[in-house]
């Protein structure tokens, strides 16, 4: 008896496992010990979606082939003596004297739907708070409002999307062209200086409407501050209709909060988290500040 005992006792192998935190177990030989694996996330992970810009390009397109097609209906070696750049043909450029931005003659722009308030009064010609914002005097207003919609838009869609980007951009228009009517009851206006400055204006609120998610916040916040300082600055230069900036800011700066706000990012991770990944429990979507801002914003613009 006590031979099959000891026998018992020398085939039995006891293996100690190196121990872990909290797991200082003892093996029977043969057994493998069990352990579980834990899935954490990468320090670049990144949960909200990017999308591929397509509509911001769009509209720079649109906007080129439209001054294009305004100068070939402005038809300079026609109605004028003396065109820049005559090789050009029809798609020549009006004197220096008459429009030093390069471009077509004012009655050209008026004819193609440029903002005349006296148009939209006497002849219900609503229509041209829209057409407006995709007409330019000249290259050089052409050039410099199509560079900061590519700086400016094609992140701005990676972001957030063509949708509310594409929303955001011709209301923001809009409410420029609505404000400038109001102020300017004679002369014409065009360009798309009014959606620009909303996309600036949105950018601002989302700074604002998704503060906690900014690293950096008041190194941001007070860079975009002075972007949108300078350009209305830029503003107070003589034949610069101010107020379309002013209101397509304005409109963009509420509409940002209306569009722009991000779910809480402790919420999407619970969201998408992996199975067995333990986060601290979440319920609200948003914060509570999120909510009052999104309600604010859409009273004032709907009263606006």
């Amino acid at each position: 008896m006590e031979r099959d005992q000891s026998a018992a006792a020398s085939n039995l192998e006891i293996k100690v496992v190196r121990p872990r935190r909290n797991d200082n177990v003892v093996h029977p030989a043969g057994q493998a010990p069990r352990t579980t694996r834990r899935r954490s996330y990468s320090s670049n992970y990144n949960p909200f979606k990017r999308w591929v810009s397509w509509l911001v390009p769009s509209f720079v397109v649109a906007n080129i082939v439209v001054f294009v097609v305004t100068m070939f209906v402005n038809d300079c070696p026609k109605n004028s003596a003396s065109c820049i750049a005559r090789f050009l043909g029809r798609l020549s450029f009006q004197p220096l004297k008459e429009n030093p931005l390069l471009g077509p003659s004012s009655a050209t722009l008026e004819k193609m739907g440029a903002l005349d308030v006296q148009r939209m009064v006497h002849k219900h010609q609503a229509w041209r708070m829209i057409s407006c914002m995709w007409l330019h005097a000249g290259v050089f207003h052409l050039l410099a409002n199509m560079l900061s919609l590519v700086f400016i838009g094609i992140r701005l869609e990676q972001e957030f999307g063509f949708v509310r980007i594409g929303l955001l951009y011709v209301l923001s228009g809009f409410g420029g062209s609505l404000l400038s009517s109001l102020f300017i009851q004679y002369g014409i206006s065009v360009g798309a200086s009014g959606a620009l400055f909303g996309l600036l204006g949105s950018m601002l609120s989302e700074i604002i409407a998704n503060w906690t998610m900014y690293e950096n916040k008041l190194a941001a916040l007070l860079t975009l501050i002075v972007i949108v300082i300078v350009n209305l600055a830029v503003g107070i230069l003589p034949h610069v209709d101010n107020f379309a900036h002013i209101g397509g800011f304005l409109s963009g700066f509420l509409l940002g909060f209306v569009f722009l706000i991000r779910p809480q990012f402790k919420w999407l991770t619970q969201r998408n988290a992996p199975p067995g990944h333990v986060s601290t429990p979440v319920k609200s979507k948003h914060k509570t500040y999120q909510y009052v801002l999104w309600v604010l914003a859409l009273i004032i613009l709907i009263v606006g």
